[in-house]
């Protein structure tokens, strides 16, 4: 069953091939048996799964199953979870037990999943290789020698180690679409507003957002119809109707006009992974799309724009973890501000602790006019370049991750890291949507191609993406980790 994507399971479920107790419990052996060397799960629920399965099991038998009753998946250990640990891959949040349901959480439930447990991740999602982990780096399910990109690395493995057919992320600056690359997994990052980031732990309120990682684009339509829509608690949240994402998968490609930004296939991009993509946007000139190059001319402002933004918001949103109404408390402290430093001196690792540091710095007075008002004035720019080449092409493409996954403790530099998301940060700047689709491999390393779309739309994306892999079969190669059998 591990093999199946999840739409196939949805169907078997459908059909009594079998039940959610018994995938579920398949599903868990999985876990128990081949994550201890990946390390992609922080928290496994088997007890509460296996209670949801039975509920689910208990609503199909009654007629009242939806299309996704009964389908295991995994969550990103930043959603908070009533009664289960939520933790923002942090020591700061190692004790904290959730005590409401995150929006999607909400909605997950309501559709009757069955939630395996919470992914490792890199701390409060800052970073791009899952190394940054209070719990330890997550391995590459491919070479596990190698990253399995960030921050939702945990999700990415265990979708293509076969642990869950599919899982929820985030993405602030590239954080689905780029460990769903070097995973070889599909990766949706919704438009800003999309999906409710209530109940979501916050890192850049301005750039965070939810989406869904599975093995290919139709799972991902079908997550994203259960999770999108308004939600009065988030005041960034979109009033607007969630269509069926999967009802334009098979519309045909004749016509579509693709965009090649010139600025992605540049100095610093792997040859190999251009040809990677070069090679996949011939198969779509093969089903009748036309291909032109096109021009995002601020895009060598994304990355330093991006972080004096993302940084400035995490220092106002982490300040909330002061040691005093919940997460770690330093012992014995001398008096309140020892407490402050203590607290959050343990609590928080080296990456966390820089970007505070920058963030705090970029809004103190006499820098506030000179790095974040430039930094908003540049975002606009940016915003504006991808609404310009939306007015001649349907879709943007090009490679998600200028290299395929690298080595654990390769990138020692914090700025060689920083730019391994150089074609994922402009995204999130702008809040258009983007999805990460396999499209190759280069020395046994998958490659991801990017897709990207103008403002809601994300059925657009999904159809493009749909129809690469119904000629290709990127998407179907699986680890050898991923075949093993219990």
């Amino acid at each position: 069953m591990h093999d199946k994507t999840l739409t196939e399971l949805a169907a078997g479920l459908a059909t009594g091939e079998f039940n959610s107790r018994e995938l579920t419990q398949a599903l868990l052996a999985r876990i128990e048996r081949l994550d201890g060397d990946l390390n992609s799960f922080i928290s496994v629920t088997a007890e509460q799964a296996l209670e949801a399965a039975d509920r689910a099991d208990a609503a199909r038998a009654a007629g009242n199953a939806g299309p996704l009753t009964g389908v295991p998946l995994a969550l990103k250990d930043i959603f908070c979870t009533e009664g289960v640990k939520t933790s923002a891959g942090s020591r700061m949040l190692d004790n904290f037990i959730a005590p409401y349901d995150a929006t999607v959480v909400e909605k997950l439930k309501a559709a009757g999943t069955v939630s395996l447990g919470k992914t490792n991740m890199d701390e409060f999602a800052m970073g791009s290789s899952n190394e940054n982990s209070f719990f330890g780096p997550v391995k590459n399910p491919w070479d596990r020698a190698a990253v399995p990109g960030g921050s939702s690395g945990g999700s990415a493995a265990a979708v293509a180690a076969g642990l869950v057919p599919a899982a929820l992320g985030t993405d602030t600056g590239g954080s689905i679409r780029q460990p769903a690359a070097f995973c070889g997994i599909t990766g949706l990052k919704p438009t800003y507003g999309r999906v409710s980031r209530y109940g979501i732990i916050a890192y850049a309120s301005s750039l965070d957002q939810a989406g869904p990682m599975a093995r290919t684009a139709e799972d991902c339509a079908r997550l994203l119809g259960a999770v999108a829509g308004h939600d009065l608690r988030d005041s960034t949240s979109v009033a607007r109707g969630v269509p069926d994402y999967t009802e334009e998968l098979d519309a045909p490609l004749a016509g579509l006009k693709i965009g090649l930004p010139r600025e992605y296939f540049g100095e610093g991009l792997d040859p190999a992974v251009e040809g990677a993509v070069r090679e996949a946007i011939r198969v779509y000139a093969s089903l009748g799309a036309t291909v032109r190059e096109v021009s995002l001319p601020h895009t060598h402002y994304a990355i330093p724009a991006y972080y004096v933004i993302a940084p400035a918001e995490a220092s106002s949103n982490l300040s909330r973890y002061d040691g005093v109404r919940f997460g770690h408390r330093c012992e014995a402290p001398a008096d309140l501000t020892d407490l402050y430093k203590r607290s959050r001196a343990e609590g928080f690792g080296e990456e966390v602790k820089r970007r505070i540091l920058m963030g705090t710095h970029t809004l103190s007075e006499g820098f506030f006019d000179a790095y974040y008002k430039k930094a908003q004035r540049v975002r606009r720019l940016i915003r504006q370049d991808f609404l310009d080449a939306f007015d001649e092409v349907d879709v943007l493409m090009g490679p998600a991750s200028p290299t395929p996954a690298f080595d654990l403790g390769a990138k020692k530099d914090p700025v060689s890291m920083y730019l391994q998301d150089i074609y994922t940060i402009a995204i999130n700047l702008a809040g258009i949507p983007g999805i990460s689709v396999p499209a190759g491999f280069v020395g046994g390393r998958p490659v991801g191609l990017q897709i990207l779309g103008t403002h809601f739309a994300e059925a657009r994306l999904l159809n493009v993406a749909h129809q690469f892999q119904q000629a290709t079969d990127w998407h179907l190669r699986r680890p050898a980790l991923a075949e093993e059998t219990l």
